[in-house]
């Protein structure tokens, strides 16, 4: 016999049209949605190797290293990055304006030469990952991934990573334009309440992402943590290590932010 969510699905209500749960017991675990940094660490892998591409296409001896590319992460535009390598390397009264129109330039190229690379700079899945997408899926939980880049990429990069027929749905930059907008696409596709999912972010932009969507997050990183911590359920520097995020932890994590944050514990 259908439950009470499933004949709301059928009717086809959304979880925005939903009473909200008061407590964690009504906040099962019911999809884990990770955004596509979460499965490879895309910037230093694969922005940063692009990006150095693009710099070789203009001309310029510059080629960001790993240490390097961490630090500029810190500004969040691509384009204040490009920017503030530039400045670094230039002398002389015209720089600022050079400055400007250079950087314009090797963003352009780096978005051409981007779509053009990935699939082929052998990016591999984080330490773990495939473990925990195995957990859920032999126990029935759906995995989403989200990306603000284009399907035709995304799509094949995701089986790439991680396996063919692992993942329920991908949401791209083709079905939403906010990133926001591709976890609360992707809760419609798979017919879950934000309180009942939880979501793997690889970078401070996807926890913003994902928080404003209404879902506990799981920030993967290898950077700093700050002012990420504050707002997310746990922070990791990847799925493995002494105790690795498999299903059991990923409840665990979920359960405790909502014992947290629900409307009964205020």
């Amino acid at each position: 016999m259908p439950t009470t969510q499933e004949k709301t699905w059928r009717a086809g209500r959304f979880w925005w049209d939903c009473p909200q749960p008061s407590d964690t017991t009504a906040c099962p675990l019911r999809t884990v949605i990770f955004d596509l940094d979460a499965l490879s660490d895309l910037d230093v892998d694969g922005h940063r190797v692009v990006f150095n591409a693009a710099f070789a296409a203009h001309g310029l001896s510059i080629a960001w290293s790993v240490p390097r590319y961490r630090r500029l992460l810190a500004l969040h535009d691509e384009r204040q990055r490009v920017a503030a390598e530039l400045r670094k390397r230039c002398v002389g009264p015209e720089c600022d304006v050079l400055t400007e129109l250079l950087a314009d330039e090797i963003c352009a190229t780096k978005d051409m030469m981007f779509d053009e690379m990935i699939l082929d700079l052998g990016l591999t899945p984080r330490p773990g990952l495939v473990d925990l997408v195995m957990d859920a899926f032999a126990d029935g939980i759906p995995v989403g991934v989200v990306s603000s880049g284009r399907r035709r990429w995304v799509e094949p990069l995701v089986r790439q990573l991680v396996g063919e027929g692992l993942v329920e749905t991908v949401v791209t930059g083709d079905d939403v334009s906010k990133p926001a907008d591709g976890y609360r696409h992707a809760l419609a596709e798979l017919g879950v309440l934000p309180h009942d999912a939880l979501a793997v972010t690889g970078s401070a932009d996807g926890l913003r992402a994902a928080n404003a969507a209404g879902l506990a997050t799981v920030l993967i990183t290898a950077g700093d943590t700050g002012a990420a911590a504050r707002t997310a359920a746990a922070v990791r520097p990847d799925y493995a290590g002494s105790e690795p995020l498999r299903l059991t932890t990923c409840r665990r994590v979920h359960a405790q932010w909502w014992a947290q944050h629900s409307p009964s514990a205020a």
